[in-house]
């Protein structure tokens, strides 16, 4: 994959089921957080609203759609991983794995966070 600068050109580079995995979770982002503003960061597509919201990094086996603040995320379905001190991730395993509602669910919550608590991470 090339450098690119734009969500856009990131996701149309990509080949396969990453692609259609990309482009997916391109689409639940924007639904969920309709008013948040998409770029690249640190190399990978990153959405603010507030503040740092999500981001999605593809990897060979499965793409990572993580949480800046996800520690601080009500988790019912229990698809939130990491140790790290405060991002979490949901790790995508083929075009089937996306679970959009419960991403919604985690989307939403996340822009109330940074709405309503402005500690950026």
């Amino acid at each position: 994959m090339g450098k690119q600068d734009t969500v856009e050109a990131y996701i149309a580079d990509l080949d396969g089921w990453q692609a259609q995995v990309a482009a997916e979770l391109d689409r639940i982002v924007m639904e969920a957080a309709p008013q948040a503003g998409k770029v690249i960061k640190w190399v990978q597509p990153t959405y603010e609203d507030h503040g740092l919201l999500c981001y999605f990094k593809v990897f060979k086996t499965h793409v990572n759609f993580g949480f800046f603040r996800g520690t601080e995320l009500d988790d019912p379905d229990g698809l939130l991983e990491g140790t790290g001190e405060k991002m979490r991730h949901v790790k995508v395993k083929g075009q089937n794995g996306v679970n959009e509602k419960a991403l919604k669910h985690l989307i939403t919550a996340a822009v109330k966070l940074n709405r309503t608590d402005h500690r950026a991470p």
